[in-house]
């Protein structure tokens, strides 16, 4: 059975040093086509990793929520039989998520030392550390959702320029070390039938889904919001518009509203049990 969710969150997260981060953005909206809303801090500053991560918590006890992140829960696995082939940490990724959590004392669930000081070998940083070819590992699912048309996903291994995904999600691992006692995380954990539910997300699957052409996913202004809200079957934002991580949130919280109501995206064919346990799986690649 396709699980049942009362409201859809969808976070655009942040690897980046520091306590605060003006690259999270988080929107939250309710069944039915109402426009998602932006959710800020309580203090009404930018949102901290840890108080993203309690705000989970607490929503989640509220009503079942469905909460979309946009990075990677685990590096690829099952291609080398490891994480950091020829370094000692755990086979299966909730270990992992602790043994990330355990080692990196950066501040608020920051992973940076990770990278670059305790398993730095594995990273790519420039021309210094060799051909980038290299350090281009991917996960099952960015394999078969590149061979399927959608592009080639960042590696976890790639940490250099804006575009990297390596910070966020080794951060992100950490977050969710500290929350899965609270919430199941999808597909490590299977999808229940009630209660909330995190999931990995790409916001350019939703992008896509919401009209805006390829290499173009990002919404700088009204118009362009709207309209991709539109395509999705959702009211109108108002107001001024967000910036373009708001705008992210906004498109994929719409997004993800409707995509959970899809039987198919919960059962891809390629997710095997060993997938499952060790890399996990983006919502909405089949």
């Amino acid at each position: 059975m396709t699980p049942r969710f009362a409201r859809y969150a969808a976070i655009d997260w942040s690897g980046a040093k520091g306590v605060r981060h003006k690259g999270i953005a988080v929107a939250l909206c309710e069944t039915g086509t109402a426009v998602p809303m932006l959710v800020h801090p309580p203090d009404g500053s930018l949102w901290s990793r840890r108080a993203v991560a309690e705000w989970l918590v607490a929503s989640a006890a509220e009503a079942p929520t469905l909460f979309g992140f946009d990075f990677s829960f685990a590096p690829p696995f099952v291609t080398r039989a490891s994480y950091l082939p020829g370094d000692p940490v755990p086979a299966n990724a909730p270990d992992f998520w602790a043994y990330v959590d355990a080692i990196c004392e950066d501040a608020d669930l920051g992973a940076a030392s990770l990278l670059e000081q305790t398993h730095r070998r594995h990273f790519y940083f420039g021309r210094a550390d060799g051909p980038k070819a290299n350090f281009m590992h991917n996960r099952a699912c960015e394999a078969h959702y590149n061979a399927g048309g959608g592009g080639k996903p960042s590696t976890v291994y790639d940490a250099i320029g804006a575009a990297q995904v390596a910070k966020a999600s080794f951060a992100g691992m950490r977050m969710l070390h500290h929350v899965r006692p609270h919430i199941p995380v999808w597909p490590f954990d299977p999808a229940p039938l009630s209660g909330s539910l995190i999931v990995e997300i790409y916001t350019s699957i939703a992008a896509k889904a919401a009209g805006r052409p390829k290499g173009r996913t990002k919404m700088r202004d009204l118009t362009a919001l709207n309209d991709a809200l539109t395509t999705l079957g959702s009211a109108s934002h108002t107001g001024l518009p967000p910036d373009d991580h708001g705008a992210d949130a906004l498109v994929t919280a719409a997004w993800l509203r409707n995509a959970a109501r899809h039987p198919a995206l919960w059962s891809p064919a390629p997710l095997t049990p060993q997938i499952a346990r060790t890399e996990g799986w983006t919502f909405g690649v089949i």
